[in-house]
């Protein structure tokens, strides 16, 4: 399960760059404003405004948030995506810098939504509302 900001143009691009490539139908989606989100996060309880960040969601086993989380579901695409795993070598404070400082200017640089994105017909069954 992956928990998204949804009015974020970035991560709505990214979710559908997961979904592209995510062979194995490994990944559900659900936006941090929904209202599965919101209960995941606060059975988690996780404060979203001290942690602005997806949140890779392993329910009764664990989660992940930040470049922790996005390189595990980069792992799981396999191909010319195994680069990404060089990541890995960084100690966690470095890619968390990196992360943060993306996050924090990511509407301004990608830009926001009025409203978390709705996904096709298609696509609805990968989405928790």
């Amino acid at each position: 399960m992956i928990l998204f900001d949804g009015v974020c143009n970035l991560c709505n691009n990214a979710v559908t760059k997961v979904i592209k490539y995510d062979k194995k139908n490994a990944f559900l989606f659900a936006a941090i404003q929904s209202k599965s989100g919101q209960e995941i996060i606060n059975y988690l309880n996780i404060d979203t405004t001290k942690i602005d960040s997806i949140i890779l969601y392993e329910p009764n086993i664990s989660y992940d948030i930040k470049s922790t989380a996005a390189l595990k579901v980069m792992n799981d695409f396999g191909g010319f995506w195994k680069i990404t795993q060089i990541g890995w070598v960084f100690p966690e404070s470095f890619r968390n810098f990196i992360y943060d400082y993306i996050a924090k200017n990511r509407y301004n640089w990608f830009g926001k939504k009025e409203s978390c994105m709705i996904p096709t017909p298609a696509l609805k069954a990968k989405f928790l509302d």
